[in-house]
């Protein structure tokens, strides 16, 4: 039998051991999350103050934006920490802690882009409906969904992630505890989580983005039937940023989720892991505003109504 081991406490080796790259790695992502949260608390404030972004889009936006300040949050504070500190631990309730936000909110986020995805199918294929169809009660309700779900959801993966066994192995090879470095140092009750952890990946995963591809799928139709050229030209703009976001997010997940942990896939996982915890949710905010007309007028105005104030 196994020598299972009480764990207080897990060492996060972080994106590297080298204290030259640490440092640089500390103020690369230090900016990185300001510039995420400026970029998304921003996005939040413009949506609540701007009429002409009142419509369900936006208001699915703000929600993805909310949940990307968490998101991040829920991760980068302690790496960056640990990036400066000589210790690098993170208690064992403070691992449980951060294993239940991290799955809860990825939960949360696909769905919302799966939500966001339906809404552009009723906007386009779907307009004299929308109105009615797509009713503030119904985006609350929408919306309502994905966070129920998912921090439900979290509660049971995190259940199996406590009825882990180690046996004095406390290295997480990662810069936060996620499920798959866990299971590699695990000793006790690895089969359980390894294969619920694919599971719900994969079915959650799946579900999600068949949402948002048969939404598309029906989009694309409906947009090459349209005789106007503007009409297309606008369908695709503002769908465009929607699946730039789609293809980043859900393709580092599965990188990340629907693999057996092995030495060579954590390694790779944790570079992978920076990009979707840190880069994408400083993205967002840019990808839906760059190209969209409605936030830079929305921009161009708070910005003159501030300078009058003055």
């Amino acid at each position: 039998m196994p020598n299972f081991t009480d764990v207080t406490e897990f060492i996060l080796v972080g994106l590297t051991r080298r204290r030259d790259l640490q440092v640089l790695f500390f103020v690369v992502f230090l900016v990185v999350y300001m510039i995420t949260l400026l970029g998304n608390i921003g996005m939040i404030v413009l949506i609540s103050i701007s009429p002409q972004l009142q419509s369900p889009m936006y208001f699915f936006l703000s929600h993805l934006s909310f949940v990307d300040v968490w998101f991040s949050s829920n991760v980068t504070p302690k790496m960056l920490e640990n990036l400066l500190s000589e210790t690098k631990t993170i208690s064992y309730v403070g691992c449980l802690v951060q294993c239940y936000f991290f799955i809860a909110l990825v939960h949360v986020e696909v769905y919302i882009l799966a939500v966001m995805a339906f809404d552009r199918y009723m906007a386009i294929c779907k307009p004299l409906l929308y109105g009615s169809k797509m009713s503030r009660v119904v985006c609350v309700r929408l919306i309502s969904v994905p966070y129920i779900y998912g921090f439900s959801v979290s509660l049971i993966c995190t259940l199996w992630t406590y009825g882990l066994y180690f046996c004095g192995n406390f290295e997480i090879n990662h810069f936060y505890c996620a499920d798959p470095p866990l299971i590699k140092i695990a000793c006790g009750g690895v089969h359980i989580k390894e294969f619920t952890m694919i599971v719900i990946a994969g079915i959650n995963f799946s579900y999600s983005l068949s949402v948002v591809l048969l939404s598309y799928t029906l989009i694309v139709v409906a947009v090459l039937r349209m005789r106007s050229a503007d009409g297309r030209k606008k369908a695709f703009s503002t769908c465009g940023s929607h699946l730039t976001a789609v293809s980043m997010f859900y393709g580092t997940l599965i990188f990340m989720y629907l693999r057996r942990p092995t030495e060579e896939s954590v390694e790779q996982g944790k570079m992978v892991a920076a990009f979707y915890t840190t880069v994408i949710p400083m993205l967002n905010p840019m990808i839906y505003s760059l190209r969209n007309k409605d936030v830079k007028e929305a921009v161009s105005k708070a910005i003159a109504k501030a300078d009058l104030g003055q």
